[in-house]
């Protein structure tokens, strides 16, 4: 009885286990990267699937909830990070890569917004990375396990000079809610490009 009831035990215990870390691999990835083709290298020049970018743009994920985005940056800067705002995936069940930036964190802000934040920060080995003015870059959205982006999800975008791009909270609920243009183009002149 003894024996039974120490498989039971140790049976639950993997199942717990099983349980806790599967969700991890289940999480949808994004993956921010060149449009360079085949290996994802980060090239400027004509890019006809691109689309052309301020320092500020949105963009929507595909239907299917999974597929790959095509950008210029048309800045007039060199990003050495890259902000992406959404809402409608917890920050916890996001999971991303990037070939052109040292480090990718996803954090809940106090409105409710999840922020991706991609940087170069304290990295000397990444100085020359990020995405250069006029470079062409891609983001995709892939579905792990069966779990995928919800289709249609709204993502807002800032790219910056500096090597850690936090906007400021305001700043984030302008982008979010899509109000304030003039304002927030003046907020991120001033801010971002001094």
């Amino acid at each position: 009885m003894k024996i039974f009831q120490a498989c039971a035990v140790a049976l639950l215990l993997v199942v717990g286990t099983a349980m806790a870390f599967g969700d991890g691999i289940q999480d949808p990835k994004v993956l921010i990267g060149g449009a360079g083709g085949g290996g994802g290298e980060l090239i400027k020049g004509k890019c006809p699937q691109c689309m052309g970018v301020g320092a500020n743009f949105s963009f929507t994920v595909p239907a299917s909830g999974s597929g790959t985005l095509y950008f210029t940056n048309e800045s007039g800067i060199n990003w050495n990070s890259m902000t992406l705002i959404e809402k409608g995936v917890p920050a916890g069940d996001i999971s991303c890569h990037s070939q052109l930036f040292s480090s990718c964190t996803t954090e809940t802000l106090k409105n409710g917004s999840v922020e991706i934040l991609l940087s170069n920060s304290g990295n000397a080995l990444w100085h020359d990375k990020g995405i250069p003015n006029g470079a062409n870059f891609s983001i995709t959205f892939s579905c792990v396990k069966g779990s995928c982006w919800p289709g249609g999800l709204q993502f807002n975008g800032h790219g910056s000079s500096r090597l850690s791009a936090t906007p400021e909270p305001g700043t984030i609920a302008l982008v979010v809610t899509g109000l304030g243009l003039i304002t927030r183009r003046k907020i991120w002149k001033n801010r971002w490009n001094s």
